[in-house]
């Protein structure tokens, strides 16, 4: 186990440690440990914290983690929308020219290049909205290695830990977002954009519908969802929580990397559906969660790759 690790199996029932060390197994014949009436010693000076105790504390640390990310997804939703809002124009015709997604009706003309504020614009755009449409489905975990952080190290304080698990999370979702920025760049220079930043070109959408399909049928998706559906199981094989900074930006980076690896294909349909088509956004940012959160997440993603499959080869029809 890591220097500076805690496993994340004290005191959860059917679970025991191997002598050999690495990955813990579960025990055949649990014997489950009964805190009734049992205190857990705290830091020096400081009563010893009881069953109940610890209980309370959890709680708390879950309602302030839900709470912190319940606030981060709203705003970035509440950004979502207003710049989409912007977009809108309010049914204005736009032809000849392309809106910039800055909330404050900045326009330029169709075929002018990029400037540095406007790549900054929209990589701003695609980082919050990556936050908003991950934030949720990214919970779990991100509440499990609280839970996890103070279970065994009830003598410590779990949040500073799990807020830089949670930075280097989305920190893999902020460098997605640079390459979608770059990839957009590169689209709408061939002209394949229209001004509500969908595609233009059947051919484009349908090629990205069947690659999106076809990806959510491969073992790679399998392997990535599997690690974004079981949170516990991901601390079992990468050495439970870790209390250095290093450490929990570390295993925050490894999950939003399994993270990106399952969903990235998915984010690619937001140059089908358009980048700033709100429903759209939400149909996705549900479809995630699905896949994630629910016991037949693999099937759903299989349908969604099926449904993926067919709609691309409509689009391809000449």
């Amino acid at each position: 186990m890591p220097p500076g690790s805690t496993s994340p199996y004290k005191g959860e029932v059917g679970l025991r440690s191997n002598p050999g060390g690495g990955l813990l197994d579960h025990d055949p014949h649990p014997n489950p440990p009964t805190f009734r009436g049992r205190e857990r010693t705290g830091r020096a000076g400081f009563a010893p914290m009881t069953d109940s105790t610890l209980e309370a504390v959890l709680r708390r640390d879950r309602l302030i983690v839900a709470g912190a990310l319940a606030t981060i997804a709203a705003l970035a939703w509440a950004y979502v929308l207003w710049l989409a809002a912007d977009m809108d124009m309010g049914g204005m015709d736009m032809t000849g020219f392309r809106m910039i997604p800055a909330g404050i009706g900045i326009m330029a003309p169709a075929n002018a290049p990029w400037t540095a504020i406007e790549f900054a614009f929209v990589f701003a755009m695609w980082t919050v909205m990556m936050v908003g449409m991950m934030a949720p489905s990214a919970a779990p975990m991100i509440l499990m290695y609280a839970r996890v952080g103070r279970r065994g190290r009830s003598d410590g304080n779990p949040l500073g830990p799990t807020g830089w698990f949670a930075a280097g999370y989305f920190a893999v979702w902020i460098g997605f977002s640079f390459v979608a920025t770059i990839a957009q760049w590169g689209i709408e220079r061939a002209g394949l954009l229209d001004d509500r930043m969908a595609s233009a070109s059947r051919v484009l959408g349908g090629i990205i519908l069947i690659a999106a399909g076809v990806y959510q049928w491969t073992p790679l998706k399998d392997i990535c969802l599997a690690q974004c559906q079981t949170p516990l199981g991901f601390l079992m094989r990468y050495g439970g929580f870790r209390s250095d900074v290093a450490g929990c930006l570390l295993m925050g980076l490894r999950h939003g990397a399994y993270c990106v690896g399952c969903c990235w294909v998915l984010m690619a349909l937001l140059f089908v559906g358009g980048v700033m088509n709100v429903l759209w956004i939400a149909l996705l940012a549900l479809l995630v969660l699905l896949e994630k959160l629910t016991p037949i997440g693999r099937w759903i993603a299989r349908a969604a790759g099926v449904a993926c499959i067919l709609a691309g080869a409509w689009l391809l029809q000449p």
